[in-house]
């Protein structure tokens, strides 16, 4: 007799978690895979190196690898070309960061970005967070998908004292801490609720 747990299809829901949506224009929207490490850090460096975007270890991005989508355009030869990124980051129960969000300058203009973020929303509202935060340069392209700016700290003392023990600079940004200001350089600090 088997039991439930071996009558499983645990590769139908792997299929299920990883799909891929077409978009307009022939591009699609899929989750990253341990392959795509290097296009998200050569998609992301020249925006690291304008201080755009924070730069990244390359452990880092394997590390977070499950919190990326990617918008992709496959090519006639079977390849990909990376046209966007973005990935969702848990900061507390009802709290989350919109992080390393960039889109290839040739697909700029194409709904990559948006795209990305809305996957990265609807994300957020499937494991009850209800507040999506981002730090940007963009802030026409984010309000135009409902992000305001922060005004002070939105989160309770008691919750603010346990994100002070966390090591993560997205944090230490969204906190407004005094340490990270240097690497800001004026970005805004962003936020939708749910």
């Amino acid at each position: 007799m088997s039991s439930a747990a071996e009558d499983f299809d645990h590769r139908q829901v792997s299929r299920n978690h990883h799909h891929t949506h077409e978009l307009p224009g022939g591009l699609f929207l899929r989750r990253a895979r341990t392959s795509d490490v290097k296009g998200i850090e050569a998609l992301v460096a020249p925006l690291a190196g304008e201080r755009i975007l924070l730069g990244k270890d390359t452990v880092t991005y394997f590390e977070s690898l499950q919190e990326f989508w990617l918008v992709v355009d496959p090519q006639p030869d079977g390849s990909e070309v990376l046209a966007g990124c973005g990935a969702l980051h848990i900061i507390w129960s009802d709290l989350a960061e919109a992080r390393t969000v960039a889109t290839s300058p040739d697909y700029r203009g194409r709904g990559v970005g948006k795209a990305i973020i809305r996957q990265l929303l609807a994300d957020a509202r499937e494991i009850g967070v209800d507040r999506v935060f981002c730090l940007t340069f963009e802030t026409g392209f984010f309000g135009s998908l409902g992000f305001e700016p922060i005004k002070g700290i939105p989160v309770s003392p008691e919750v603010y004292i346990e994100l002070l023990h966390s090591t993560d600079e997205g944090v230490a940004e969204f906190l407004d801490l005094a340490r990270v200001k240097p690497n800001t350089l004026g970005n805004s600090r962003m936020i939708k609720y749910l």
